[in-house]
């Protein structure tokens, strides 16, 4: 029987690169996100069964409305992957913006990985992988710092839950993506460039996905980026310092 796979902000990025590879490898899909035509296009391309689930994250209600939805559903795979960010000095960047993205990259994981993994430990077996950031490994993160917040707690949440589901001896696996820049529309929504060079999508995605196989909690996409992070400690500043788009934006209306 075909194994089944969900992933959230699937309409584009690394979440429509899940998609495309976990349905190259045989899997029925549930594709969520707030767009539609999005979700329905992606779904056109893809070769196995895919479903749609249009919801806006950001809400708590939706979050239970999709966990509600998959209660009586074997779910061998969730790809807590919905996220945003934003660019700018924190006395001057949006703070609804900001709420908006607390919610997103924190709440919407925290109901999610609570309710799957509670799902996942009822069924027997199942692996979640949390979508956060080379960010969430570093300290501080000057102009992307409510961001850089987030994701922290994203890396922090998911190494905690894999400690204790090892100890457990739990058949459920749960790890932590953390990718540095990455070349997807993540970049224009947040108003940033970043001074490292970003990877493919689609190589993010094949390292995730080997990461998932041999069950590793922390998964760092490349191995520059994985000595960047090894090396991180030794700096004075994080090594993903973004080139702050908003400057560049500034300049511009003058």
């Amino acid at each position: 029987m075909p194994k089944f796979a969900v992933i959230t902000g699937a309409s584009s990025g690394i979440g429509a690169e899940f998609a495309r590879q976990l349905s190259a490898r045989g899997y029925q899909l549930l594709l969520v996100a707030r767009r539609t035509d999005r979700l329905q296009q992606l779904s056109a391309q893809l070769t196995t069964v895919c479903e749609i689930f249009p919801a806006d994250l950001s809400r708590a209600e939706e979050c239970c409305r999709l966990a509600d939805a998959l209660r009586e559903r074997q779910v061998d795979l969730f790809i807590n992957n919905a996220g945003f960010g934003d660019c700018g000095p924190f006395l001057e960047t949006e703070l609804d913006k900001e709420l908006r993205m607390m919610d997103v990259n924190v709440r919407a994981v925290q109901i999610l990985t609570k309710r799957m993994v509670q799902q996942m430990e009822r069924q027997g077996s199942g692996a979640l992988l949390n979508v956060g950031s080379s960010a969430g490994l570093l300290p501080g993160g000057p102009y992307m710092a409510t961001y850089y917040a987030t994701k922290a707690y994203v890396v922090s949440l998911s190494q905690a839950v894999a400690a204790e589901l090892r100890a457990r001896h739990s058949p459920v696996y749960l790890g932590c993506l953390c990718p540095g820049p990455v070349h997807t529309e993540f970049n224009q929504v947040a108003n940033v460039r970043f001074a490292l060079p970003g990877i493919s999508a689609a190589y993010c995605v094949r390292c995730a996905l080997a990461g998932i196989r041999r069950r590793r909690t922390i998964i760092v996409p490349g191995p520059a980026m994985a000595t960047a992070m090894a090396l991180s400690h030794l700096a004075p500043r994080p090594l993903l310092v973004a080139v702050a788009g908003w400057q560049q934006k500034r300049k511009l209306s003058r």
